[in-house]
C-alpha cells in the first residue's frame, strides 16, 4: 500500500509529470540539463527527482560530478500505464537546453 501512495503522491504534481515526460521523452539527462530546461533552481529539481525516484519511476547514475536520471526499467504495469497516459496529455514541455560538459 505504501508504494502505491507513493506513485501516485509522485503524480500529483504537475511539475513532476513534465519532468518525468521530459525525461522519458529525451532518455537520458542530467539535473543540469533538467535544471536549465525547465529554468527552476536545483534544489527544487533534486526534490521533485528524489519523489519520482521514491515512487519508483527512475533510476540515476552518477558520473564524476553529474548526476544522470533515466526511466526505471522494468517498470510495473501501473508504472508504465501511468507513463502511458501523461504521453497522451498534450504537455508543452520546455525545450532540451544541454548545460552539463560531458565527456
Amino acid at each position: 500500500m505504501e508504494n502505491f501512495l507513493k506513485t501516485i503522491g509522485a503524480l500529483n504534481d504537475e511539475t513532476r509529470i513534465k519532468i518525468l515526460y521530459f525525461i522519458e521523452k529525451n532518455e537520458r539527462v542530467c539535473v543540469c540539463d533538467i535544471e536549465q530546461s525547465f529554468d527552476m533552481i536545483q534544489s527544487r529539481i533534486s526534490r521533485h527527482l528524489k519523489i519520482l525516484k521514491d515512487a519508483g519511476f527512475l533510476r540515476v547514475e552518477r558520473e564524476g560530478r553529474w548526476a544522470y536520471y533515466s526511466i526505471r526499467c522494468p517498470l510495473d504495469r501501473f508504472r508504465l500505464q501511468a507513463i502511458d497516459e501523461i504521453k497522451h496529455l498534450g504537455l508543452e514541455l520546455p525545450l532540451f537546453k544541454n548545460r552539463c560538459k560531458r565527456k
